[in-house]
Order: C-alpha cells, then structure tokens, then sequence
C-alpha cells in the first residue's frame, strides 16, 4: 500500500483504490458524493445530511464528537476520513490502531482546496477533484468584498453566547467578504460571551448561524436588545463552515448577503 502525508503531517499507509470509506465530517461526507464514490462510502456520522439519499440510506456511525466504534469496526473499512476539529482525538488515536485514518485540518480556503485535491488522490478520483478545486478558486476569484470594511460578530452558539474567533475557517469566509471579525484575538477559537462581551465590541454588524445552534427570526429582538440599532442577519451556516464542495455555492450567496448588509452607521 503506498504511504501519504494527511494535513496533519501523518504518515498513513492506504490502499491504492479504497473500496470501503467511511467519512465522520459532513462536509467532507458531501464531496466523497460529488466525487462520485457512491457505494464505495460505507459510512457517515447522523450530521452528514447532504447528500439526502445518503443520509436516508447509508449506515452511520454516531456523530462527528461521539463516534461508534464497534459499528466503525463491523464496516471493516479501508479508510476512514476525518478532522482536526470535529473529531475527537480519543476516537481517532483508537481507530488508527486498526484502521487507515486521513486527517484535515482546515482554517483557510487554500486549505480546503488542498483537502480536496489530497482526497482525489486518496480515492482515485483525481480529475474530478481537481476540477472541483479550480471551479472553487475561480469562484472565490471573482468575488468581490465590501468596498468599505465592516466589522462583524458570528455567533455559534447561544446560552451561552460563542463566536467564530481566530484560526478558524468562519473567520477567513468573513475577510473574505470584507468583515472584520471583532472577535478574531486571544487564544480561544470558538470564545464564550457575555451579552456586555458583545455590546462592548460593538460591531458594525451581527451574523447569526444556522448552525450549529440553530438561530431562528425569533432570536433576532433579542440580539437587538444588547445591541440597539446594530443589523442582524440570519446566515447560512453551511456556506461559512462546510469546506467541501459546497464551497461552490459560497461565492453566489456570500456576494447576495454582503450586497444586502446595510452599513448601521451612516454620515450626517
């Protein structure tokens, strides 16, 4: 079996056209099926939920932070494929014991289109993966950001209030768009809020998640009482953090929400 180097700098051992892959992240469960492996995929976790056909029908083994084990072991897979963050480092050290493990581990675009073209390799899906990859950078190319630079918060999650914070592949979508995220210091990637914590950094702007929490209307008064007058906006959570082949709608959707945002400041 020949040896290749995940984006975590592992060494694995995979055979050359693995026949039996199970994916534990959902993005990356999406472009095994945009590469066309179809019963190749043996298994998902219950939050790949694109493509549909696949969630309704093929097996899945827990979730991205709690997998199954024993299910992952009656699938005897020949590769398994995960991530940095969404795994568990527990689950994974356990499953490179016994099986090959490709890790990614994405904080920008021009990672996610690395994973991309490493995944082609890995499954013999070359040509199509690097088309993908370019279809993706052309995208990304033609984009084009705020003329005048907006700062922004991206929550995640409530109760507690957590932003999108440094390090994280929220963040490089935001600069991306011209939106300076407020909360892009210390160490915490993913830091706690208090309700003083947000009106204190006082951002042009306020992007609520799909995902993971799922920010509906309703939480937009109350965003709105701790920020009076600043706009908030409900957004499409995959588009900012699924870094696979759904990366080909974000250009589109990110250039309609960034041509929306309506500056909270205005002169005079």
């Amino acid at each position: 079996m020949p040896s290749l180097t995940d984006q975590m700098h592992r060494t694995i051992q995979v055979p050359v056209t693995p026949q039996r892959i199970i994916s534990l992240v959902p993005s990356q469960t999406e472009l095994l099926h945009d590469l066309g492996l179809g019963e190749r995929v043996v298994g998902i976790t219950k939050f790949c939920v694109h493509p549909e056909e696949w969630f309704r029908n093929k097996v899945r083994v827990g979730g991205t932070k709690k997998v199954d084990l024993a299910k992952i072991r009656a699938l005897k897979p020949d590769l398994i494929i995960g991530n940095k963050e969404e795994n568990e480092r527990a689950d994974i050290e356990a499953l490179a014991e016994e099986f090959p493990v490709w890790m990614s581990d994405i904080r920008t675009l021009e990672d996610a289109v690395d994973m991309i073209v490493r995944v082609g390799e890995l499954t013999g899906t070359n040509t199509l993966a690097a088309d993908l990859a370019v279809r993706i950078k052309t995208g990304f190319d033609a984009m084009r950001p705020l003329e005048e630079e907006l700062s922004a918060a991206y929550l995640i999650w409530r109760e507690p209030y957590m932003a999108a914070g440094q390090g994280t592949f929220i963040n490089d979508m935001l600069q991306r768009c011209g939106l300076q995220n407020v909360f892009d210091e210390g160490d915490a990637r993913y830091p706690q809020l208090t309700p003083q914590d947000l009106a204190e950094a006082d951002p042009d702007v306020i992007l609520l998640s799909s995902e993971p929490y799922p920010f509906r209307e309703k939480h937009l008064a109350e965003i709105n009482m701790i920020c009076p007058g600043t706009p908030v906006r409900i957004v499409d959570g995959e588009i900012f953090s699924w870094y696979g082949s759904h990366l080909l709608h974000a250009p589109a959707y990110l250039g309609t929400l960034l041509a929306n945002l309506v500056p909270p400041r205005s002169a005079g």
